[in-house]
C-alpha cells in the first residue's frame, strides 16, 4: 500500500484515539518531536495531531529516520508475546501440569495484574484458565494413553475425583472416560502480520483458520463443536505447526502449495463454492458473478456471496480473491483493510478502491 492509499488521515486520527485494533497492520503512526513511530493501538499518551505522520509499513517509518516504540513494538508480529513474558510461557511448557498462583508469579518478578490483562487481550482468559487449559490437556493425554482417571486426577493435585470430573467436563466438554477414545481437535492462536488468527485442527486435516476479532468466529467456533464428535483442546498438534509455518512463508511472498488437507464444515452448496475459490490462481481475482456462473448457477450471485462470506478457513481457501462486479473491494469479514493487503501482496499492482 502506498501512502496516497492509506484512510484518510481524520479516519486513521480517530483509529489512533479509539486505539481500534482493526487498524493494527494498516497504518502506522510516528510522532515528529520524539522521533518514535508506533501501532494505532500504543497505549503510550497520544499527541498532538499535528505532530503525527503516517506510514504504511514499518519499513517506510524506518527509512524516514523513526525509531521503533519499546511499548506497543511495532516491528515484532501482532500477537506474538513480548520478550518480558516469553520466561513465563517457557516455564508453563516446561512443565504444563504446575498449578500456577499469584504467589509464584510474584516470585519471578511478574505483576499477576498485568500478565492478566495480557492473557485477557490477547487469548480471550486469564492466565490462570490459560494454565487450567494446559493441565488439563496433559490430564487428557495420559488418560487416552491408558492412565486411569483417578492417577490422572491426582497428577494434577485435585482433592477430589469428582472435582477433577466437573473441572474437565467444563472446560473440554465431555467426561475423563468419553474422552479416552474420543478424536481430539486441537485448537490454537496463530500470528501473522495481520493479527491473529484462531486455527483448529485434528490429525489429518485444517477445519478452521480465522483472524480473532472476526465476529463470526464465536458462531464458527460452536458450528465446528456440532459437528466434532469428539474434543476441542487447546494446544499444538503437527498439522497447527504446519499451518503457521504455510502462513509465514505466505506473508513472504514464497507462494506455497498447501501439504495438508482442508475440512471447513458448510452445507453442500457451501462446499461447493469454498472449492470453487481454491481455483482462483494466485495474483488473480474473480467477481461474484463469475463465481457463479463457474458453478452453474448464474442466477445465484447473493447466495455465492454469502457462501464466500461464510468460509472458516481463511486465506487457504481464498475467499479475498473475489471482488464486486466493478472491480471494487467488497464483503471480507476480516476486514476489507485486509483483503487489501492479501491482494497487494499476491499481486503488487495497484489495487481497486474498498466500498464502504
Amino acid at each position: 500500500m502506498s501512502p496516497s492509499q492509506l484512510p484518510s488521515e481524520a479516519t486513521m486520527w480517530k483509529a489512533v484515539l479509539s486505539r481500534d485494533s482493526a487498524f493494527d497492520g494498516i497504518f502506522f503512526t510516528a510522532v515528529k518531536t520524539t522521533g518514535i513511530f508506533c501501532r494505532p493501538t500504543c497505549p503510550a499518551r497520544k499527541p498532538k495531531p499535528e505532530h503525527v505522520e503516517y506510514f504504511p509499513d514499518a519499513k517506510g517509518a524506518l527509512l524516514a529516520g523513526y525509531r521503533p516504540c519499546k511499548r506497543c513494538r511495532p516491528m515484532a508480529i501482532c500477537g506474538s508475546p513480548p520478550p518480558w513474558l516469553k520466561p513465563l510461557l517457557q516455564a508453563v511448557e516446561a512443565d504444563p501440569q504446575k498449578r500456577w498462583r499469584d504467589a509464584d508469579l510474584r516470585s519471578l518478578g511478574y505483576s499477576p495484574s498485568r500478565i492478566r490483562r495480557w492473557f485477557q487481550s490477547h487469548h480471550g482468559m486469564s492466565f490462570h484458565a490459560f494454565s487450567r487449559a494446559r493441565r488439563m490437556g496433559t490430564a487428557l493425554g495420559q488418560i487416552r494413553l491408558g492412565k486411569k482417571v483417578s492417577s490422572a486426577a491426582m497428577d494434577q493435585d485435585y482433592e477430589s475425583l469428582s472435582g477433577f470430573q466437573e473441572a474437565f467436563r467444563k472446560l473440554l466438554g465431555t467426561t475423563p472416560s468419553r474422552a479416552r477414545s474420543a478424536p481430539v481437535l486441537h485448537v490454537n492462536r496463530l500470528a501473522t502480520p495481520l493479527g491473529l488468527m484462531l486455527a483448529a485442527a485434528s490429525d489429518s486435516a485444517l477445519m478452521l483458520l480465522e483472524f480473532c476479532d472476526r465476529r463470526a468466529l464465536e458462531s464458527q467456533l460452536r458450528r465446528l463443536q456440532r459437528s466434532w464428535k469428539g474434543v476441542l483442546l487447546p494446544g499444538e498438534n503437527l498439522l497447527l505447526e504446519q499451518s503457521s509455518d504455510w502462513l509465514q512463508a505466505y506473508f513472504d511472498g514464497r507462494k506455497p502449495a498447501v501439504p495438508f488437507a482442508l475440512k471447513p464444515v458448510g452445507t453442500p452448496f457451501q462446499q461447493r463454492v469454498w472449492q470453487a475459490l481454491l481455483d482462483i490462481p494466485y495474483g488473480e481475482t474473480c467477481s461474484y458473478g463469475q463465481l457463479a456462473e463457474s458453478l452453474g448457477k448464474p442466477a445465484a450471485v447473493r447466495a455465492v456471496g454469502r457462501a464466500n462470506g461464510a468460509n472458516p478457513i481463511a486465506i487457504l481457501i481464498p475467499c479475498h480473491r473475489v471482488v464486486g462486479k466493478d472491480g471494487r473491494l467488497t464483503g471480507y469479514g476480516g476486514g476489507l483493510w485486509r483483503k487489501k493487503r492479501l491482494l497487494e501482496l499476491e499481486n503488487p499492482r495497484p489495487q481497486a478502491e474498498l466500498q464502504a
